[in-house]
Parts: structure tokens; sequence; C-alpha cells
């Protein structure tokens, strides 16, 4: 009886090992076939939605007066975005101007030449060297003809000679001087005087440069992406007020190992998937391909049978008009 039972437990033992067997060839089979026969995932590259950022800012430091946007404001080239208010700029302005006055009223001075009384005064000696010379030139005359005839000596007529040309000398001496005061400043002080307006009226004109930034305005159309200082706030010369979020410009960016290039050359249009807009796809074409350095390359875990391989980004553009499409977004490359 013990014989039996003990019989009959091996062939229960035997049955189950066999049943066992069995089970572990069939999943093994099934696993065989489906690593040959099943299809491999295909790579799936994740990147994103880039898009053209500027930061507005201005030549002239003062006190933020009024914000005319709001962050997410749409806005369109030439639209007022802010008032900036700077009191020293404003004295500068009256400074430079009031230098400008004084440089154009002392060149209407020179311009306007010597004082009539000065020039009077200076035709009245031309006259009255001009009368000198009449009367020394008789005398002259007078005492030739009395030398020739014998009735004075030589050194008479040479006295007589003498004076009659100083007197001609200082004619032209007076002329000289009634030409200058007819005529003015000379053209050097003109020059100068001109120069002066010259550059008081540059620096008007530069101080109004600065003055035209207490207004900034958009310089294309666009987004306003961020704020950054406060009404009331001082802000300094160059200091970013706020970023401009181009609507014109989007882009696409991702980064591939080196070995997916070849499928991946430049000019080539390919289809993404966004996500965010109900997995819509959308065709692209790149446009960039760059190597991202050493600090993005993909080391080997093995000691053989592998290798290194460098990262490259890839940028590429809509080529067509996306509506809803905004920087940050996620895309999907398969």
């Amino acid at each position: 009886m013990a014989t039996t039972d003990t019989s009959r437990e091996k062939k229960t033992e035997r049955s189950l090992l066999i049943t066992m067997a069995i089970v572990v060839a069939c999943v093994a089979v099934i696993a065989v076939i489906g690593f040959v026969f099943m299809n491999k995932p295909a790579d799936i590259i994740e990147g994103q939605v880039e898009g053209t950022t500027v930061r507005i800012s201005g030549k002239m430091p003062g006190r933020v007066m009024e914000f005319f946007v709001e962050e997410g404001d749409t806005v369109h080239a030439g639209d007022t975005l802010v008032h900036i208010h700077s009191s020293i700029v404003d004295a500068q302005l009256t400074q430079a101007e009031a230098m400008k006055e004084v440089a154009q009223a002392q060149n209407r001075k020179v311009d306007a030449g010597t004082r009539k009384q000065i020039v009077k005064a200076a035709y009245d000696l031309v006259q009255q060297a001009a009368a000198a010379v009449t009367i020394t030139e008789k005398t002259y005359n007078r005492m030739e003809n009395l030398y020739n005839q014998g009735v004075i000596s030589e050194q008479k007529r040479d006295e007589a000679k003498a004076a009659y040309d100083a007197a001609v000398a200082a004619k032209g001496a007076a002329e000289s001087q009634y030409s200058l005061a007819k005529a003015g400043a000379q053209k050097e002080d003109k020059e100068s005087t001109a120069a002066m307006v010259s550059a008081a009226g540059g620096n008007v004109a530069q101080v109004e440069a600065v003055l035209e930034d207490s207004y900034l305005t958009a310089p294309f159309d666009g987004t306003i992406d961020q704020i950054y200082p406060q009404e009331g706030e001082l802000v300094m010369m160059g200091a970013p007020i706020m970023s401009l979020l181009r609507t014109d410009k989007r882009w696409i960016t991702f980064n591939v190992r080196e070995e997916l290039l070849k499928d991946l050359p430049m000019g080539k249009k390919i289809t993404v998937m966004i996500p965010a807009l109900g997995e819509k796809e959308i065709e692209a074409e790149i446009y960039y391909i760059r190597d991202m350095g050493s600090y993005a390359t993909w080391h080997s875990t093995k000691a053989a049978g592998s290798w290194d391989s460098r990262t490259f980004e890839i940028k590429a553009r809509p080529t067509e008009h996306v509506d809803g499409l905004r920087p940050g977004m996620s895309i999907i490359y398969k």
C-alpha cells in the first residue's frame, strides 16, 4: 500500500516538472518570436519652440512715470510703451539751449561788423590825409619851380618833397584803416563764432536725442513678455525696462546624437508634432546644424564595442504660419 502511494507521488511530480518545462519552453519561443518579428519602436526626439525676445531699454536715466502696456499685451511697431522722466536731462537741455543763444548772439555781433562811429572816424582820417596830400603836393610843386629858377636852395626843395611823401604815406595808412573798419571782423573770427554756434547746436541735438527716449516705443510687432521695474522706480541708462517677444519669428530647436545626422541634412523638411496644440503635426525645414561641444558628448560605458557620440543642435523653421504656436512649447519628432 505504501509502495503504491510513493509511486503515485513520483508520477505527479514528474507530470508537474514536464508541464513546467513545456510552459517555460513556450514562453521562450514566444519571446524569441516577439523579439524577431516585432517592429523596433521609432526613436523619439523632443525639442521646443523658440522665439526672438528683445529687451527694451533707453539712453536716458530717470524715473518710470507711466506704463502704457501690460504683460501679455500685443503691440505694433511704433506703439508707445513707457514714459520715463528725468529732471537732470531737462536741465541739461535748458543749459544747452542757453549756450546756443550766447553763441548765436556772438556770431550776430561779428557778422554786424564794426560800429558805424568807428567807420565814420576812419573815413574822416582818410579825408584829412587826402587834404594833406593835396597841400603838400602843391607846396612841393612850387618849391620845385623856385628851385629851378634858382630862388631857393636844394634843401628847401627836398624838405617840401619829404613832406609830400609823408602825406602820401599817411593817406595810404588811413585808407587801410578805413578798409578794415568797413570789412568788420577778420575771416578767422567769423569762422570761429560760426563754429561755436555749430558746436552749441550739436550739444542741444545731443540732449534732445536723449530726451527722445523719455517715451520708448515698440521696434516691431510683438507681445510684451515681461516688465521689470514698477511705476515710480528709478532706472539707469541702458537698464532693461521690458522684454518684447517678436510675433513673426518662430523656430524649433532639438538636440540629436551624431549618428542621426545622416537622416537630418540641411534643408530637409521634417514633420513634427506639437502636443500643446492637440498633437497637431506641422512641417518644418532644417536651416541650422551646430556641434554643441565636448560638454554635450555621450560617453561610452563599455570598454569595447561602443564609442563616444557627440551631440548636435538642430534648428528648423515652420514652412507656414501656425496659429497658437508659442515659445516654450514642446515638439516631438519621430
